[in-house]
């Protein structure tokens, strides 16, 4: 056995594939992971909580190992049931029928039982790349759980009582159960090698998009088994099968045979009973501490095989650990604050902090098509992120922009469309546009580069001109838009549908232009103009329209969508009401204005909208706080995301405003603390109401931008004075060129609002 120093040291250089010596040696970046609380958000979802994740994981890593528990949503997860075991594969913060939740391992004490596998918890602790928790109903069965984990790896370290049967059970066909409404398991293989090593496969379907996907694993243990073999259960009964060897089975799609070979028709709730796993009982009576790692592939076993190998050849749990911390310095590290109230640092670094769990990096996981393009999965939906995740990634993370990017024309290149929701290799439905074109406009604009940007083009306008085959999940609903300029009440979320295509045409427009494709750029930056197809002077919000002309009858501005009386896809708009949904001109600032009465009229209206209207925790209207700014009124601005701030984000388990959206909700609190705010696919922030003295954001090529505001406070949320790089600026943006060269946004604070920025002036907009 190598000795624990030369161990280190090759862990050091095989394992930290993706992150530099420097990110964990002492002089890296300073350990800002003590402000990051996992478990802020894990609680609630739809209005109360985010359904974040609290396991271990590392940046964008794919294995998020993690607890299942029997009352979760789609995390897997909540705090006040019992857990049944820990899964390697989750989603954060999502809603809709979730996804994974793949290779559930249980560690048990006792004979070996596979039902009703329900255990109270203890002790429970989390930190970037480490959970830990007492597993167990009582004291004389408590094991103490410890989860770290790498990419593609999740590692497991159980420390049992004393017991000669100490069990460690392995779920192959466990999913995120979601009441049986989401996946379903095809088939479930899995292979005993030896005593402490197994491999096994999954298919599954269902769940956010219908298709289904195969996900593989080896595991070894690091002392050998007692006792070791496979079982299939069911609703209230299992078979052990003792040994080496394979088995099969875990079907919960059709029927299946029963024990006796009869032929039986199984309810709905009965077929998603069966299951199928293996175990392993091991002698924890002097020697009680067991440690198991698990790696997870999309091509083979023998890949998951050669991924445990690359990832994690060694045993010592703690290097590992120290492993995932330093990633999560490093990436923590990007923003660095100072003041504030130690709270708010807290759930701005948790927010940060989510803002790097998805989408997936599974780049060397391509079982879909050849390529050697860097491949992201898991974009859950673009509908969520394309508006602050993606822009906060542009300026912290860039080459995982870039690289995402590539992901997702890649995608293009190989299915025929550029995804707006995919999962686990196939596309997800679509909640509204095609927003990956935002994503590019935002990046050219923004001189990102690094892409292919002609290939980008072409999915572009594919997106813009061919009526899509599956409109569900890629492309968009184009015959009646093309012409006559809006989607009509016969199709599905015909209103919100015809906003976000607007907007999407004016990102198609912007990557013409940049291309040097005049007409092109002429034609879409005029069917940008299309969300005045559907607005009512005469109620002043949007309205839905059939196809001859006229307006949908008994219509009201605020009356939320969906709600009970049909399908959740079929209403006019998706999540939302109208008023919300009219904010959402981000090309047209100064037409919506024009619509509302001008700058003062403007102003009333978007005034109605935060009495009582406005959704801090769905994506559609969250850039409406900045919008007064273009009314000259950057009071309002910072009035009310003050406000939202303070109420929607707290340092608790319910403290987001809702679904956490896979970081769409974590970057928005992100960008407001910092005192930015983007107009996604446009090349300019808005300056918003720093709650902290000085915030520090590391550029690409060692630059740093700050936004210095020494008298920020509680009282002094108002900007009164802004210099950049020592020159007064009386406006209340900053363009991408200015952030991206490196300096110095001094802000004034001060308890009252004063003149600047009062007269607005136009930023660019990228054409």
């Amino acid at each position: 056995m190598a000795t624990m120093r030369s161990f280190r040291a090759l862990l050091l250089g095989a394992v930290m594939i993706s992150t530099p010596l420097a990110a964990l040696a002492q002089s890296g970046p300073p350990d800002l992971t003590s402000k990051v609380d996992p478990f802020v958000g894990v609680d609630g979802g739809g209005v109360t909580g985010g359904n974040t994740v609290p396991g271990a994981g590392v940046p964008f890593g794919f294995v998020s190992l993690s607890p299942d528990t029997t009352n979760a949503d789609t995390n897997g997860y909540d705090s006040k049931s019992p857990i049944i075991g820990f899964s390697y594969t989750h989603v954060s913060g999502t809603g809709g029928s979730g996804k994974y939740g793949n290779f559930r391992v249980t560690p048990s004490v006792g004979p070996l039982k596979l039902n009703h596998l329900h255990f109270g918890k203890t002790d429970e602790r989390a930190s970037p790349g480490y959970y830990a928790v007492g597993l167990g109903n009582s004291e004389a069965e408590r094991i103490k759980v410890e989860l770290t984990a790498s990419r593609r790896v999740g590692f497991q370290r159980l420390t049992y009582p004393a017991n000669t049967q100490s069990q460690l059970i392995f779920d192959v066909s466990s999913v995120v159960a979601m009441r049986g409404r989401g996946q379903r398991v095809r088939l479930a293989k899995v292979a005993l090698i030896d005593d402490h090593t197994l491999a096994g496969e999954v298919t599954v379907e269902g769940g956010w998009n219908p298709a289904p996907y195969t996900l593989y694993f080896h595991a070894v243990v690091d002392r050998p088994a007692k006792a070791f073999g496979s079982w299939t259960a069911g609703q209230g009964w299992f078979e052990a099968k003792h040994g080496v060897g394979r088995a099969e089975g875990g079907s919960q799609v059709k029927s299946a045979a029963n024990r006796q070979g009869l032929m039986i028709e199984y309810d709905t709730e009965r077929e998603f009973s069966n299951r199928l796993g293996a175990w392993l009982t091991l002698d924890t009576t002097t020697d009680r501490q067991v440690q198991m790692k698990l790696a997870v592939s999309f091509v083979s076993a023998d890949q998951a095989r050669a991924n445990l190998a690359q990832e994690m050849p060694g045993w010592d749990f703690d290097a590992y650990h120290e492993a995932a911390r330093a990633e999560w310095a490093k990436a923590l590290a990007q923003i660095q604050v100072q003041g504030g109230s130690d709270e708010q640092q807290r759930i701005f670094y948790s927010a940060l902090y989510r803002s790097h769990t998805m989408p997936h990096d599974l780049s060397g996981e391509n079982v879909w098509w050849k390529s050697d393009e860097p491949h992201y999965e898991d974009f859950y939906t673009l509908w969520d992120t394309f508006r602050t995740l993606h822009p906060l990634l542009t300026v912290i993370q860039p080459q995982r922009q870039r690289d995402m990017l590539r992901s997702l024309i890649d995608t293009y290149k190989h299915t025929g469309w550029m995804p707006d929701s995919r999962i686990a290799g196939a596309n997800g439905m679509t909640q509204g546009g095609s927003n990956g074109d935002i994503l590019v406009a935002d990046a050219v604009v923004k001189k990102l580069g690094g892409f292919d940007l002609n290939l980008a083009y072409e999915a572009l306008r594919k997106n813009g001109e061919v009526d899509s085959d599956q409109p569900f999940l890629q492309g968009r609903v184009l015959a009646d838009y093309l012409k006559l300029g809006y989607v009509p009440f016969t199709q599905t979320r015909s209103a919100s549908r015809t906003l976000e295509y607007a907007y999407d045409d004016y990102a198609i427009g912007v990557v013409a232009k940049a291309l040097g494709k005049t007409d092109h750029a002429k034609r879409y930056i005029a069917r940008s103009g299309n969300w005045k197809n559907i607005w009512d002077d005469s109620l002043g919000c949007v309205r839905p329209r059939y196809p001859n002309g006229e307006w949908v009858e008994n219509y009201s501005c605020t009356y939320e969508y969906p709600d009970r009386s049909g399908p959740w896809w079929d209403a006019v708009f998706y999540e939302g009401n109208a008023l919300q949904y009219s904010t959402y001109v981000p090309q047209d600032v100064a037409g919506l204005m024009a619509k509302t009465g001008g700058a003062k009229g403007f102003v009333t209206w978007l005034d109605h909208l935060f009495d009582g209207h406005y959704s801090q925790g769905n994506e559609p209207d969250i850039l409406a706080p900045y919008l007064y700014i273009h009314a000259g009124r950057p009071d309002r601005t910072a009035e009310i995301a003050r406000q939202l701030m303070a109420k929607h984000y707290r340092a608790t388990r319910t403290g987001l405003p809702g679904n956490d959206d896979a970081g769409a909700m974590s970057s928005w609190y992100v960008w407001n603390a910092v005192g930015l705010y983007p107009n996604a696919g446009q090349p300019y922030y808005y300056i918003a109401s720093p709650v902290f003295t000085r915030s520090a954001i590391a550029l690409e090529g060692g630059k740093t931008f700050v936004v210095s505001a020494p008298e920020a406070s509680e009282a002094n949320r108002y900007v009164t004075a802004a210099r950049l790089n020592g020159k007064p600026i009386d406006r209340a943006w900053i363009t991408h060129d200015e952030l991206a060269k490196g300096g110095v946004l001094e802000l004034t604070m001060g308890p009252a609002p004063s003149a600047w920025a009062t007269t607005f002036t136009a930023p660019p907009n990228g054409l």
